[in-house]
């Protein structure tokens, strides 16, 4: 099942204890559960913060029900739209698993650099006036293009956990007012992206020079970066792409 869904309103994809907060995991597994008659657990592609959006979320799971998957597509954009909605929904090879099966994942963050915010936009983009300087950014994301250990850029998964991805694409366009930055990984670790876009936008603003990342990078500790996060609002999963892994 591909999804769409919009982050400000929901506490991301992750169960939270509190019953009394809303996750797009827990009503979509209640949602879910209840139309096929039966307790699902849910697989994902990609876990999202509180605030963060999603153009392209996969999710996935078992059942023995005979629903079939537009039925089951459309009750759940009747049910759950617009804030959630199911883009496709089909059957998967045994195999299959919406998380393990992907071979990638890609983010976009939007900054919108404008004198005022753009009311229509303001949920989906970071809004902070300015001309960062597209070439030093770039200049700076040279470094992070390839496998490593992002430990310096992300919230520790915990002992054991390996910190090492192999970030396959970092690209930064500016699109009028708005800078945009896409990233491709084979994965991704917890607030990475959001501390990579406040890392770079540091850079462009002229705080922190481009060579300053790669000595952050092979730090390999969190205090390196001083914990800089960009708002979650600017960032979205558009898509998770499974089969042969492409650059």
């Amino acid at each position: 099942m591909t999804l769409a869904y919009d982050g400000t309103d929901f506490r991301g994809w992750a169960r939270q204890r509190d019953p009394s907060i809303r996750t797009v995991e827990a009503v979509l597994t209640e949602l879910v559960s209840r139309l096929v008659h039966e307790d699902v657990r849910l697989s994902v592609a990609g876990r999202t913060d509180a605030g963060v959006h999603a153009r392209g979320q996969v999710a996935s799971f078992r059942t023995a029900s005979s629903v079939a998957p537009d039925r089951l597509r459309e009750a759940v954009n009747s049910v759950l739209g617009p804030e959630v909605v199911a883009i496709r929904a089909s059957y998967a090879p045994d195999a299959f698993d919406a998380r393990s099966s992907a071979s990638a994942r890609e983010y976009r963050y939007v900054l919108n650099t404008a004198t005022a915010p753009d009311p229509f936009a303001a949920r989906f983009e970071w809004h902070r006036p300015g001309s960062p300087s597209i070439a030093r950014m770039r200049a700076a994301a040279q470094a992070l293009v390839g496998e490593h250990d992002f430990a310096s850029f992300c919230r520790h998964p915990g002992s054991g956990k390996s910190t090492v991805r192999d970030l396959q694409r970092l690209s930064i366009r500016l699109d009028g007012s708005r800078v945009v930055f896409s990233f491709r990984a084979n994965a991704f670790l917890h607030q990475m992206v959001r501390s990579l876009v406040a890392t770079l936008v540091a850079v462009g603003d002229g705080k922190l020079d481009p060579s300053d990342v790669e000595r952050m990078l092979s730090a390999r500790e969190r205090s390196a970066t001083k914990g800089m996060l960009a708002p979650a609002r600017g960032l979205s999963l558009d898509r998770v792409i499974y089969g042969r892994r492409r650059r």
